[in-house]
């Protein structure tokens, strides 16, 4: 998809984002049966990467460790400063998009939430 995005010249206009579930362990709780031998999940990890719409290309932004556990060692990201750098992928200023609920208004972001400058293209 991304390859056809590029040759069609649509790649610069297209945001792609893809995520998957929770990472994945190495190991597996419990006891180990000829039925049951699928790895854990990890609740503090999820692996998400992006192309195209204002992305930087080839920029791996966060190191791993997998070799006891999937966890992020250098610089992780929240989940509120993903939702701030798509947001402003799309040119949507994060800290004025709000919805009133209760009789309060919320953000997609929180109190929180900020552009991850270093995978946005200049």
């Amino acid at each position: 998809m991304i390859a056809d995005l590029k040759q069609r010249g649509m790649l610069d206009d297209t945001l792609v984002v893809w995520g998957g579930e929770f990472g994945r362990t190495v190991y597996c709780q419990g006891r180990l049966t000829a039925d049951d031998y699928g790895r854990d999940h990890h609740p503090r990890c999820f692996t998400v990467w992006m192309a195209g719409g204002g992305i930087q290309a080839g920029h791996d932004g966060r190191a791993r460790q997998t070799i006891t556990a999937i966890t992020s060692v250098e610089r992780p990201v929240h989940v509120y400063d993903l939702q701030a750098t798509i947001l402003h992928c799309l040119g949507i200023d994060h800290t004025r998009l709000t919805y009133k609920f209760q009789g309060r208004h919320f953000r997609l972001t929180d109190v929180a939430g900020n552009v991850v400058k270093e995978i946005v293209r200049a």
